[in-house]
């Protein structure tokens, strides 16, 4: 049987070491806070949105929301974020993703300042984490390399195969783990053979957007699953990329639907926060 990999749980432990460094900074009179600004009401945004903003208040952040109409045009979110970037108490600014689609996400990704992109999504950011220089992390991928470690995985010198490339996970995912020095494959729709690829990880990661894809047949015996894909089922239940009852039994550890990766993704953001006010 896999070893069930609790994200709450470890994403609840990383919090817990943030709120002690958030009461360290206060003593010491560093402070900050973190714009969060969200464009409609779309349901799924607006869940994610509230979660950061109870973790902020958990770890002893100042969160500063923006709730902007569907309808709000491009220039008006682009001066919002020029005046928080001005704006000295607040350390980091994030945009909640999807944009709705006359404002271009690019545009707006650009527009924040790269000392405050606590999502690390920059350009800038980026570049820092391809060459290996401090910067702010994608919270998603660095959550997983917590997720890893804390459970006490190996990855330096293991086959690790990421399926997906989005510049949100699976690129930086890729780049994260050959910091940790795994050797590293990257998959995508265009794939040959997808599931005999996958079949050599020791690590295999899946980020491909697909409910319930990846079966028994692309998992190796004793591999670890890493399943960041989250949707609803018919049931309007939650599931994965995987289809977790099968894999489980094969896989020496395994990341559940809900539970798994989400937290961790939170607690990473408010990582990169903490960072932003040691710096700031």
């Amino acid at each position: 049987m896999a070893m069930i990999i609790d994200g709450k749980k470890i994403s609840q432990q990383i919090k817990e070491e943030l709120k002690e460094k958030v009461t360290a900074q206060k003593a010491e009179g560093k402070e900050g806070a973190l714009a969060v600004i969200q464009v409609g009401a779309d349901p799924a945004s607006s869940v994610y949105v509230r979660n950061k903003k109870n973790a902020c208040a958990f770890v002893g952040i100042e969160s500063l929301a923006y709730e902007l109409p569907e309808e709000t045009p491009e220039e008006e979110l682009l001066s919002l974020i020029a005046e928080l970037n001005s704006n000295e108490k607040v350390k980091g600014i994030l945009v909640q993703l999807p944009l709705p689609g006359h404002i271009n996400e690019d545009k707006v990704i650009q527009a924040i300042s790269p000392s405050k992109d606590v999502d690390g999504f920059h350009p800038q950011s980026v570049g820092a984490m391809v060459i290996g220089e401090k910067g702010f992390l994608p919270c998603t991928p660095a959550g997983i390399i917590q997720l890893l470690k804390r459970s006490g995985i190996e990855i330096a010198g293991k086959n690790c195969v990421v399926v997906g490339r989005s510049n949100i996970v699976g690129k930086p995912m890729a780049l994260l783990m050959l910091r940790e020095h795994a050797t590293v494959t990257i998959t995508h729709s265009r794939t040959q053979n997808l599931a005999g690829i996958c079949r050599q990880a020791d690590i295999l990661i899946v980020a491909m957007g697909k409910p319930r894809f990846i079966g028994a047949e692309y998992v190796k015996e004793g591999a670890v699953v890493i399943d960041v894909g989250i949707h609803r089922n018919a049931e309007n239940k939650l599931c994965g990329d995987v289809k977790f009852e099968e894999v489980e039994p094969i896989a020496s550890a395994i990341t559940p639907v809900p539970g798994g990766v989400g937290p961790m993704t939170i607690a990473m953001l408010m990582d990169n926060c903490v960072q932003s006010i040691e710096e700031g």
